[in-house]
């Protein structure tokens, strides 16, 4: 590979770790300057670099960024309207007792395919600390089953922000992605379980006494093990408190007097989510089915029939994700909320989506970028030279700037961005390369991912006990995940 567009792709990604980590500025900025400093040291003009990077930010944009900004506006409804916990005790109803951790793994891996972790785990932690307090015991193997569950389809399922940024940067089909990631999923499920089992028992002593005494009452906390203080020199006494009433409902209002008390059935709950889905799946079916029944390739002119025409119409991710939307704010809020209380609740998931549909675009200018300077070609061809399965680069470059900076969905966006020049020369599918960038982001959360920290406290571990907790169970599932994907790159 050239020395100089070698030295242009090191700089690129070096720079995006540097500022995340080093400076003030945050992932948006970092892959701003990450494409400027490539373009310019591979020895394109300033001009045709300024061109690449509006470009790639554009098409990027205008393929996915009203999509994240619907989701993560459904998500924020089934938060605030209590969909989110109907959904978990009705997972912990359905599979019963003794299979709690199960539960709570299922209920994680459910809510977080359209809310964020963060704001999830504080939603769902609750529950886990009931059942724990019901069983006298068992509590870390519970928030631990939970967390992780959540991490899964946060990384692998749209309409996760992150994974429909990969998904639009690589060109991946969108539903072909939410099936493989559901059954990617759906395997590593028992992972999380197998391991929260195997390190909460071990776990359970070291955590923190005022966390214990939240979860199993003051006389609890006797026996716990003396606090130590992570790295950062924060201990354990900083844990939100949640009481078992708070959650919802405290965002929603009291109802007027002489309204019906607001109780939401897991089966409205799951339907603003499981609506577009659907829609988006059968779009994807649908299409496929009908390529085949034509012997039209994906390539060529295609004529649809009617119904497959009609589906990808309501199937396309806009359309289906403001159905979801519309669906969220009529079924499951309550008639007595007002029309400025839903319209201040959108305007915080669009504040939060913001900066996430930023970085994507970022993401896809850093790709574009690669692309048009050559350094995307040079290096698909020093790779095919290798005698490393194809799917395993963007899994490898996802993992590493995980392991450098911490935020997965960064971590997948720059692997989707640098791998997208690649794909064709790697010999994978478009789908396949996201599966990988969206299975490589997953592993060892530690000190440097906003997260690790919400899961950490909330669960009272701390020091070496957070590590052997946290970070063990998401590397888990990561080396879980590194089976499959070599088998989607051999079969998508």
């Amino acid at each position: 590979m050239d020395l100089q567009l070698l030295a242009a792709l090191v700089l690129g990604v070096a720079t995006i770790v540097v500022v995340v980590l080093r400076t003030r500025l945050d992932a948006f900025v970092a892959l701003l300057v990450a494409a400027l400093l490539t373009g310019l040291v591979a020895g394109s003009p300033v001009t045709d670099v300024l061109e690449s990077i509006t470009d790639g930010f554009g098409s990027t944009m205008g393929a996915i960024g009203i999509v994240i900004g619907l989701g993560v506006g459904l998500g924020k409804i089934l938060e605030v309207s209590g969909a989110a916990d109907a959904l978990a005790r009705a997972f912990v109803r359905l599979l019963g007792q003794g299979r709690e951790p199960w539960a709570m793994a299922g209920t994680g891996g459910l809510v977080s395919i359209p809310v964020f972790c963060d704001s999830g785990y504080v939603i769902m932690n609750p529950l886990a600390r009931s059942i724990a307090r019901r069983k006298g015991t068992g509590y870390v193997t519970l928030a631990l089953a939970l967390g992780c569950g959540m991490t899964l389809t946060h990384h692998l399922v749209p309409p996760t922000p992150g994974p429909l940024g990969v998904a639009g940067i690589l060109g991946a089909n969108l539903g072909g992605l939410i099936l493989a990631g559901l059954a990617f999923a759906v395997v590593l499920f028992p992972v999380v379980v197998l391991y929260a089992r195997w390190i909460g028992p071990r776990l359970e002593s070291q955590v923190l006494p005022v966390v214990r005494a939240e979860v199993y009452g003051p006389a609890s906390a006797q026996s716990a093990v003396p606090a130590t203080t992570h790295a950062g020199g924060t201990g354990g006494t900083d844990v939100p408190a949640r009481d078992e009433g708070t959650g919802p409902t405290s965002e929603l209002g009291r109802p007027p007097e002489g309204a019906k008390p607001h109780r939401m059935p897991a089966g409205l709950a799951i339907l603003p989510l499981l609506v577009p889905l659907l829609l988006i799946v059968a779009n994807t079916v649908a299409t496929a089915v009908d390529r085949s029944a034509q012997g039209v390739l994906s390539g060529d002119d295609y004529d649809p029939s009617p119904v497959p025409a009609v589906l990808a119409f309501v199937g396309d991710p806009v359309v289906a994700l403001l159905i979801g939307l519309v669906l969220a704010v009529y079924v499951l809020v309550p008639r007595w909320v007002t029309r400025g209380q839903v319209s201040g609740w959108l305007a915080q998931a669009a504040a939060s989506a913001g900066m996430i549909i930023l970085i994507t675009g970022a993401g896809g200018a850093f790709g574009k970028v690669l692309r048009d300077t050559g350094v995307g070609d040079a290096l698909g061809a020093a790779i095919a030279s290798w005698s490393v399965p194809g799917v395993l680069v963007p899994f490898l470059i996802a993992t590493l700037v995980r392991l450098a900076q911490g935020s997965g969905t960064v971590a997948m966006i720059t692997a989707a961005s640098v791998t997208v020049p690649l794909v064709g020369g790697l010999g994978i599918s478009p789908l396949a390369a996201a599966l990988a960038c969206c299975a490589g982001s997953m592993v060892f959360s530690y000190f440097n991912d906003s997260y690790f920290w919400v899961v950490t406290r909330f669960t009272g571990l701390d020091g070496v006990a957070a590590l052997r907790g946290w970070s063990g169970i998401t590397t888990a599932v990561w080396l879980g995940s590194l089976p499959l994907v070599l088998l989607a790159g051999a079969v998508l």
